[in-house]
């Protein structure tokens, strides 16, 4: 009879074996289908259930994101012990559920006889991370101590990142200090919150590293790279650091060398850039679209979109991002044809477009003077934000139209946009393009009175060059001296290009006066002011200004044509 028993025993552990195995196997090829059809095979043959099996069927379920299952079988559970508690605690804060994996660590503290394990610390850790409510942290840090934990390293590691995502660096600081058994992870998210939140200390805290010996990894070199790119701007560092990576071996990691390419491309090192794309051996959708922004940033549209083509022919799909940079540097190429077939690419993508895709492709045809393209592409836009408005508008104003950028300005508030302070720029750019006082003084004056906008001084060049250009040259003035801030020199520039194309010479000579008091090499100032004095024979008054001009070495811009030569 014993016997009997044994080999049933045995008979049973043998069938439950067999099914985790598969359970595993399921697991690694991500088949949740065939899961769910082993369980229903166990519950079918009634094979009982131990709790090893239990906590196998409940640690698929919630991995793969069926957490009403996964919690329906958690609950059907006669025995829970530590590993089902830190399964279902763990699944949920995977899948962004913090709120339930925080009651559920609750209720196990408050119901269950099971003590938590450094893994549960762990998972109700990282689900305070993902709260908003600080005191979640601080709570469970408290029963970290008095079970003993404290000095765990992967409890620690997942305290400081909670403190970091909360940004209590000088807290974060604390901990790491106090940590006794520091592990790269440790190092790595510290220096994550440096990067986040104290950029400039990224440097000294990665002497350190090195100083107490540790070596740092890819995601130390790539932390590194993005504060070097961000705020740092040190680029004979940024060179120590590649040298340090190339010795490092870590130098194949796609994050890494897209790291150090944002880096170089920040620091404008086009050329070091350059060697750091070609020497990716594996190239990602960020590392194209970085060199190819990079180009454009540079002033080399002509190479970004080069790269874009070379990108195409790679076999690589394009996402948003891709498609805007290409998009931005047709904008800024003569030729239309190329924008046209990019926007055929833009149709193949359907709904999926970002709306900054149909901004870009908008402002490229703005820019080329194809208003009616541009009209076709927002009126067909599922979303405009106000940087589509806004484009529309200095498209129109570009080219001419100031009745049509009003009209659709007027339309934009009608739908209740809220125009913001570069929308005003436009507005008065192109009352100032077609002469229109009134309307300019209407909006200039509804910016503050309607929106709570402050005109800035790029408000205020755009009203003193309407003013000017119609010839209220007094009343451009007298806005200029009730400025509520010291006026700048582009102010007194625009002022200065209004007297002489009225001829009105002591205004001119003020304005000028002031313009070189901010800019004593502005090149345009002296020859606007020079060419005042040649309208009216003043010959002595030129001589002496180009005098000047050479005293000061004062030198011309050199100027530039926008064409494309065929092949």
């Amino acid at each position: 009879m014993h016997r009997a028993g044994h080999v049933n025993t045995i008979t049973t552990t043998t069938h439950q074996q067999f099914y985790i195995n598969f359970l595993c196997k399921s697991l690694e090829t991500c088949n949740l289908l065939h899961a769910k059809s082993i369980h229903a095979n166990l519950i079918k043959a009634s094979i009982p259930s131990s709790i090893y099996l239990s906590n196998h069927l409940l640690n698929f379920y919630v991995k793969f994101g069926d957490l009403n299952y996964g919690l329906k079988l958690f609950d059907q559970m006669r025995e829970r012990n530590v590993v089902s508690w830190s399964s279902v605690i763990s699944g949920f804060v995977q899948h962004g559920c913090s709120s339930q994996a925080l009651s559920l660590f609750s209720g196990m503290h408050r119901e269950s006889m099971v003590s938590p394990n450094a893994f549960t610390l762990v998972s109700a850790l990282r689900a305070c991370s993902l709260s908003e409510d600080l005191k979640d942290l601080y709570q469970i840090y408290a029963l970290i101590i008095r079970l003993g934990f404290e000095s765990n390293v992967f409890v620690v590691n997942a305290f400081l990142t909670g403190l970091i995502r909360h940004e209590k660096l000088l807290e974060a600081k604390q901990v790491f200090n106090e940590c006794l058994n520091k592990d790269i992870v440790t190092w790595n998210a510290m220096m994550a919150g440096l990067l986040q939140l104290s950029c400039l200390e990224l440097p000294s805290f990665l002497y350190r590293m090195c100083y107490d010996g540790l070596k740092p990894d890819h995601f130390t070199f790539a932390t590194i790279f993005t504060g070097l790119a961000a705020d740092i701007s040190d680029i004979r560092l940024g060179l120590q650091v590649h040298g340090r990576l190339i010795k490092s071996g870590h130098g194949a990691d796609v994050c890494v060398g897209n790291s150090l390419l944002d880096m170089y491309l920040k620091n404008r090192r086009m050329v070091d850039g350059g060697k750091a794309f070609d020497e990716l051996s594996i190239k990602n959708k960020r590392s194209w679209t970085q060199m190819a922004a990079g180009f454009l940033e540079y002033g080399e549209p002509r190479k970004a979109l080069e790269l874009f083509v070379e990108m195409t022919q790679t076999g690589m799909e394009h996402n948003n991002f891709t498609l805007a940079t290409a998009l931005n540097a047709c904008a800024n190429l003569p030729s239309v044809e190329d924008g046209k077939k990019i926007h055929g690419l833009r149709v193949k993508f359907g709904s999926e477009v970002d709306v900054c895709v149909d901004n870009a492709l908008l402002d490229m045809y703005a820019k080329s003077g194809c208003m009616k393209e541009a009209e076709i592409v927002f009126r067909m836009m599922p979303c405009r934000s106000v940087v589509s408005w806004t484009s529309m508008i200095i498209g129109y104003a570009h080219n001419g139209q100031a009745r049509e950028a009003l009209e659709i300005f007027d339309e934009m508030r009608m739908e209740n946009i809220e125009p913001n302070y570069i929308t005003f720029i436009v507005v008065l750019y192109a009352c100032s393009q077609g002469g229109l006082i009134d309307e300019g003084w209407k909006y200039f004056l509804s910016m503050s009175s309607d929106y709570g906008i402050s005109p800035g001084e790029d408000h205020y060049v755009c009203m003193v060059n309407l003013l000017g250009r119609a010839g209220h040259i007094k009343e451009a003035k007298e806005l200029i001296l009730r400025m509520p801030f010291k006026p700048g020199v582009l102010v007194w520039q625009t002022l200065v290009g209004a007297c002489q194309l009225h001829g009105d010479l002591e205004t001119g000579k003020l304005a000028a006066e002031r313009a070189m008091h901010f800019d004593t090499l502005s090149y345009s100032t002296y020859v606007t002011l020079s060419n005042m004095f040649a309208d009216l024979k003043n010959w002595d008054s030129v001589g002496m200004l180009r005098n000047l001009m050479e005293n000061r070495a004062v030198k011309k811009v050199p100027g530039s044509s926008w064409i494309e030569v065929g092949v």
